[in-house]
């Protein structure tokens, strides 16, 4: 199993760009589908992205779509979120998470086998 570390989290204005990175340990890395979810204060953990095990297939938030881009480098057993055009409503904590299987259903569900520990994401307006 893969354990996940998550970094890239910072405060940037509203408009602006943040990159972050989920480096995960382990040989099996391109075995496992990526993928993002946040959680905003007072408010559950939500979907936001995720990527086939090769990166050829995603899904987005629909809140996310056309904003963020989720990308893997499975040489360096990497999966990134770039985040554009950042809103105050995406201010939250972001949580990368890995599993096996692929699905819309399994990964909206966020029923996932491996996650990371979070990285803070603060837009100011």
């Amino acid at each position: 199993q893969v354990q996940l570390l998550a970094s890239g989290g910072g405060l940037v204005q509203a408009g602006g760009s943040l990159r972050l990175s989920c480096a995960a340990s382990g040989r099996t890395f391109s075995s496992y589908a990526m993928g993002w979810f946040r959680q905003a204060p007072g408010k559950e953990r939500e979907f936001v992205a995720a990527s086939s095990w090769s990166g050829g297939n995603t899904y987005y938030a629909d809140s996310v779509k056309g904003r963020f881009t989720i990308s893997r480098d499975n040489a360096k057993n990497t999966v990134y979120l770039q985040m554009n055009s950042l809103k105050p409503e995406d201010t939250a904590v972001y949580y990368c998470a890995a599993d096996r299987a692929w699905g819309r259903s399994r990964w909206y569900s966020g029923n996932l086998e491996v996650w990371g520990q979070g990285t803070l994401v603060t837009v100011s307006s």
